[in-house]
C-alpha cells in the first residue's frame, strides 16, 4: 500500500495509507460525527475546500450508489478515515466508495486515530492541514520531502474566513424542479412557486418541497432580484454552501430587497447566516463547528426538542434572552427573534423576524441521510407563502 501523510497547520503530523486518489489536497480540516451517510457528505458543495474526517471508524461498508449523492460530484477536498471497509456490502452498490475517490481526484488517507485527531481538532479548533502521497511526498531532487517543508505548503493554502466560496459550487444556469402531486406525477398547476438561490444547494432540498406542490426555480447563486423576480415567486429560499457568510455582500444586498418587498422568505445554514447578515447581526468561525447528523436542537416556538443534520463553521451572533429590534438600517426590519438555539452549546440556530414573513434555521432540515425531525420546516415555509401572497410585490 501507498504510503500517506496529514500535516496539520500547527506541526502535528499523522502517518498512514493512501485511500482514494494519489497525490496531494490542501483545506480547512474538519470532523463529522454522522455514523451514516458518507456518500451525501461527500457530495455536499458545503463542504468545498474542507478536508472531511469521519468519527465513525468504519466507513464505506456500502459503497457507493447512484441514486444517493446530493450533487453530481464529490465536493470535498480530502477524505481521512480510520478503517476502511475491505468490500462493499449492498445490493444498492455500484462502486467502491475507495474507487470513487479515485476516480474523481479526491485525495484521502487511511489507517491513522481519527479519535485521536478529533479530540486535538476539539482542542485547537479546525485548521488548515494537507494530505500527501505518492509523488507528493518528494521533492526535486527525487528524495522524501522533510515534514517542514510539507508543512510550508500547507500554511500557503487560504484560509476559510473571508471565502467567498459560493459561486463556485452553484449551477452555471437556473433549472427547475417541478411540483409533485400526492402520487408523485408532476402537478399542472403547483401549489406555490419558489425562487431558490443555489449557494450549494443539496438535490434534497428542492425535492422536499416539490413533494409539497411546489415548483422551485433554482437560480445560480450571482442571481440579481430582477432574476428573482422574473419567475413571480410566491417564496424565496437561500440554500446552504460553503464559505465566509461575512464575504457574500451580494447575496446580503439581494436579500435585503426580498425583505423590503415583503416576500415570504426561508434560508437554511449558509441562508441563515446570510439572513441574520440582511438583518444587521454580526457572524462568526465556530472553533470546530457542527457536523454530523446528531445535534439536537430546541424549537422555542413548539418546545420540542429535534435531533437535526447539520455542516456549518459559522454562526450568527444574535440575543438569545428575548427579542430585539434587528439592528440593519435604523430598525428597518422590525422585530426578530432566536427561534431555535443549539442544546450543545447554545449556538443560534435559527431566525424568526415577526414583523415580516422571513425565518430561517442553521440546520438542514432535508436531512438525507436523515434524521427528518425538522421536515415540518418545509410546510411551515408553504403555510408562511399562503398567508402572505406575493401578487402586490413589484420591481
Amino acid at each position: 500500500m501507498n504510503p500517506a501523510v496529514l500535516v496539520l497547520e500547527d506541526g502535528r503530523t499523522f502517518t498512514g495509507q493512501a485511500y482514494g486518489a494519489i497525490g496531494r489536497s490542501l483545506g480547512e480540516i474538519v470532523f463529522s460525527t454522522g455514523m451514516t451517510g458518507y456518500q451525501e457528505t461527500l457530495t455536499d458543495p458545503s463542504y468545498h475546500r474542507q478536508i472531511v474526517v469521519m468519527t465513525a471508524p468504519h466507513i464505506g461498508n456500502t459503497g457507493v450508489n447512484d441514486e444517493d449523492g446530493e450533487s453530481a460530484r464529490i465536493w470535498v477536498a480530502g477524505y481521512v478515515v480510520r478503517d476502511p471497509a475491505r468490500r462493499a456490502s449492498s445490493w444498492r452498490s455500484a462502486r467502491t466508495l475507495d474507487a470513487d475517490l479515485a476516480d474523481q481526484g479526491v485525495v484521502g488517507i487511511s489507517g491513522i486515530d481519527t479519535r485521536a485527531l478529533t479530540r486535538h481538532l476539539r482542542d485547537r479548533g479546525v485548521m488548515r492541514a494537507g494530505i500527501f502521497s505518492g509523488p507528493a511526498l518528494t521533492g526535486a531532487d527525487g528524495g522524501p520531502l522533510a515534514a517542514d517543508e510539507l508543512l510550508d505548503q500547507v500554511l500557503q493554502a487560504p484560509p476559510m474566513s473571508g471565502a467567498d466560496l459560493a459561486a463556485e459550487v452553484s449551477t452555471d444556469s437556473a433549472y427547475v424542479v417541478p411540483a409533485l402531486g400526492p402520487d408523485g406525477r408532476p402537478l399542472t398547476t403547483p401549489v406555490a412557486v419558489v425562487a431558490a438561490v443555489d449557494l450549494g444547494i443539496k438535490a434534497m432540498t428542492p425535492h422536499r418541497m416539490a413533494e409539497r406542490g411546489i415548483e422551485v426555480h433554482v437560480l445560480p447563486a450571482r442571481s440579481t432580484i430582477d432574476d428573482l423576480l422574473a419567475v413571480h415567486p410566491d417564496g424565496v429560499f437561500f440554500s446552504n454552501g460553503p464559505g465566509d457568510p461575512g464575504a457574500a455582500t451580494t447575496q446580503v444586498d439581494v436579500l435585503r430587497e426580498v425583505l423590503d418587498r415583503r416576500i415570504p422568505f426561508f434560508g437554511i445554514c449558509y441562508g441563515n447566516q446570510l439572513f441574520g447578515r440582511a438583518l444587521g447581526f454580526g457572524t462568526y468561525k465556530l472553533g470546530y463547528g457542527h457536523r454530523g447528523v446528531n445535534q439536537p436542537v430546541m424549537d422555542r416556538t413548539t418546545g420540542k426538542v429535534e435531533v437535526t443534520s447539520h455542516n456549518h463553521g459559522f454562526a450568527v451572533d444574535a440575543p438569545l434572552d428575548a427579542q430585539t429590534t434587528a439592528p440593519y438600517d435604523g430598525g428597518r426590519y422590525g422585530r426578530v427573534h432566536v427561534s431555535h438555539v443549539n442544546l450543545n452549546d447554545q449556538v443560534v440556530e435559527g431566525l424568526e423576524a415577526l414583523d415580516l414573513p422571513a425565518f430561517s434555521v442553521q440546520y438542514h432540515p432535508e436531512a438525507a441521510a436523515g434524521p427528518h425531525d425538522a421536515a415540518y420546516l418545509f410546510d411551515r415555509f408553504l403555510d408562511l407563502m399562503k398567508s402572505h401572497p406575493t401578487k402586490e410585490h413589484a420591481a
